[in-house]
């Protein structure tokens, strides 16, 4: 008797511990996803930290310096890589000329030249053996070309660019599109077509985030961005970091909006940080980190779609939007020998999230648009235990932030899977979507646009 009323107990503990445990997994257990997941940050086969940029321009478009000149300028401030994205021009060799709308005929009657490396000097900067501006000076490092860019909508007045990635040959030369959210779209569309990635270029200018900041949280431009984003799998993301962030100065908190709506479809999106320089001056402004095992454009190509890189800009005004940072405005563009923070390693283990820098004074962590933790690192070590945070449970993602003296860097969104299916994203069709295709496109005009213009300028 003793024996079976002891099974029974045991019986009961045992459903009472598998619905317990059911009950958390489903209430709130969920596992962090790491694009970093698979660097190796340290040992003999450490990867590299490589700089570069994926968006510049030179005059066989709009840029005040010619392709050689610029070339020479990334190569002199340590890049390891450049995709040259003339708007309407897709990027060739750099020992060639591309071919180029006939709007920029202009440039040499305003005393800009055309002018691209010798074989000679394109084959000696992809070794790393041309010499420095000093002339003695061997990098030994080399710089690759990522070839196949063009940034779209080349005369778009209202700035709805899109950069394009890996097109073959002259494919893109001079695409135009509509204005507005039709631009934005056909450029993505024309791209994934051709088989290329792209990624939306810096949302503040067309939006006009200076003189409306707040119109980064508007959930309209967040769905029309982020239906985009979440229709074409090539178009991986969007600008952070542009330039000097003059216009796009609060394209970090939309980002982080466009993230809160497309991950519960399952699409992460990728922040970007290019100097989109048009002169030599812009080219110490914003870039990127790319960890890769080896500098190569296989890997540049990968590394672009899984996201195991960092965002950096050396100037950034002080944020008035969300509470996110930075307090103070910064611009150190100028400083080119001025170390920028950089991420060290970033790990994850269970709900911790583990991160080590240099050239750092302060650490945030942000998830779900809002700042969750704020550290003074230092060269030391943080952990951000999320077991600790009361509502952990129920983020989409996590980033981390560093700012010291030579800029800051972000890292990309660690996403938060909580193994709830997810959404299906499901294109309007029928009388709705044709309303709204209508009143898109109308918006789109050019003429609308330059009646917006007047308006604004008045």
């Amino acid at each position: 008797m003793l024996k079976k009323i002891l099974c029974a107990v045991l019986s009961v503990m045992l459903v009472l511990s598998v619905g317990i445990i059911g009950a958390s997994a489903e209430g709130g257990d969920y596992v962090i996803v790491s694009p970093y997941k698979d660097v190796v940050w340290e040992g003999d086969n450490a990867w590299g930290a490589y700089k570069g940029t994926l968006h510049t321009h030179t005059t066989y478009s709009d840029a005040s310096e010619s392709l050689s000149v610029m070339i020479k300028e990334y190569y002199n401030q340590d890049y390891d890589f450049v995709a040259n994205a003339d708007h309407g021009v897709t990027g060739v060799d750099w020992d060639k000329a591309p071919m180029f709308p006939p709007l920029y005929l202009y440039q040499p009657i305003i005393g800009c030249k055309y002018e691209h490396l010798t074989t000679e000097e394109y084959t000696a900067i992809q070794n790393g053996t041309y010499p420095l501006y000093d002339g003695v000076t061997i990098r030994n490092k080399k710089m690759v070309p990522v070839l196949g860019a063009n940034e779209f909508n080349f005369i778009a007045l209202s700035k709805n660019h899109v950069n394009g990635y890996f097109l073959d040959g002259a494919t893109g030369m001079g695409f135009q599109s509509f204005e507005g959210m039709s631009g934005y779209e056909d450029a993505v569309a024309f791209a994934d077509a051709n088989g290329g990635l792209s990624h939306i270029n810096h949302p503040g200018d067309w939006l006009n985030s200076n003189a409306n900041p707040e119109v980064v949280n508007d959930p309209e431009m967040i769905k029309q961005f982020g239906d985009i984003i979440l229709k074409y799998d090539s178009c991986l993301g969007t600008e952070v970091f542009n330039e000097k962030n003059g216009t796009t100065g609060y394209d970090r908190v939309l980002w982080d909006n466009l993230l809160m709506y497309t991950l519960p479809y399952g699409k992460n999106v990728i922040g970007f940080s290019n100097t989109d320089a048009h002169t030599k001056s812009m080219v110490n402004s914003s870039f990127s980190i790319f960890m890769m095992e080896e500098n190569n454009v296989e890997n540049i190509k990968e590394t672009m779609q899984n996201g195991n890189f960092f965002m950096v800009t050396r100037n950034l005004r002080k944020n008035v939007v969300n509470d996110i940072g930075p307090d103070k405005e910064f611009d150190v563009i100028d400083e080119i020998g001025m170390p920028y923070p950089m991420f060290t390693k970033v790990s994850v283990d269970g709900h911790k999230i583990t991160v080590s820098a240099r050239d750092a004074d302060k650490l945030q962590f942000i998830a779900n648009g809002k700042v969750i933790a704020k550290y003074d690192i230092g060269e030391g070590e943080i952990t951000l235990d999320l077991d600790t945070i009361e509502g952990a449970e129920d983020y989409l993602y996590v980033r981390a932030e560093l700012l010291g003296e030579g800029g800051m860097t972000l890292t990309q969104a660690l996403t938060i899977d909580n193994g709830a299916e997810k959404l299906e994203f499901v294109k309007k069709t029928g009388i709705e979507a044709l309303w709204e295709d209508i009143l898109t496109l109308l918006s789109s005009l050019r003429i609308v646009v330059i009646v917006q213009e007047i308006i604004r300028a008045i």
